[in-house]
């Protein structure tokens, strides 16, 4: 398996970071085929429900399938029970997903954040099907980048406007040195009052009070 995974590699940035009053996932658009830009729109933040998101890196098809599934499982579990699903649960089920399938493996790194009634959280999976909680983490090529940022930057009492301002800085900060991350920055924050995506106009206008250029 060694072998395949750096045939596989792929490259991107993801970035989740937990808050005071929540989440923020944020990614970049860039997805690339070895040395080609294949898209520059992709997606890798996805809304699973009013309180739950998912950063992905890997594969594409691999991606969607995973996000569907995850999607659909999430809502039988509302309708059933009548309330969201807890973020751990939704970590757990997905980790359990990525670990039945175990001799042709999903190739991705994923991160689940989002709030339930014991507050924000997030845990990053990988294609074995392990779950690991933290306060912030980096996926993809540009995250030794990130890194760097999120570990200069975090604070425990970070509020939820600091971390938008985080995960943007940390993917703009990829961006300029990974090659296979680029072509703008999505971004989401994920509180009790639900699940919001900032706009272009939003994240450029952040970008300029923190004088990114």
């Amino acid at each position: 398996m060694p072998e395949m995974i750096r045939e596989m590699d792929t490259g991107t940035t993801t970035v989740g970071i937990v808050a005071k009053e929540g989440v923020v996932l944020a990614a970049d658009r860039r997805v690339s085929a070895g040395t080609l830009i294949a898209h520059k729109r992709g997606k890798k933040v996805y809304k699973l429900d009013d309180n739950l998101g998912l950063t992905t890196a890997g594969l594409v098809g691999d991606i969607q399938v995973l996000a569907r599934y995850v999607t659909a499982e999430v809502e039988l579990y509302k309708l059933k029970r009548n309330v969201p699903m807890p973020v751990e649960a939704c970590a757990t089920l997905t980790a359990n997903i990525l670990s039945g399938r175990r001799f042709f493996p999903y190739y991705v790194q994923l991160l689940i954040g989002g709030i339930d009634r014991n507050g924000g959280s997030l845990y990053s999976l990988d294609l074995a099907g392990g779950s690991i909680p933290d306060k912030f983490v980096s996926t993809g090529s540009g995250s030794p980048y990130v890194y760097g940022v999120l570990e200069d930057h975090y604070r425990d009492d970070i509020t939820i406007a600091a971390a938008i301002d985080l995960g943007i800085r940390g993917v703009h900060t990829a961006m300029k040195r990974d090659m296979a991350s680029g072509e703008g920055i999505d971004c989401v924050s994920i509180t009790k009052e639900g699940y919001t995506q900032f706009s272009e106009a939003d994240i450029e206008k952040r970008k300029a009070a923190m004088k990114l250029t």
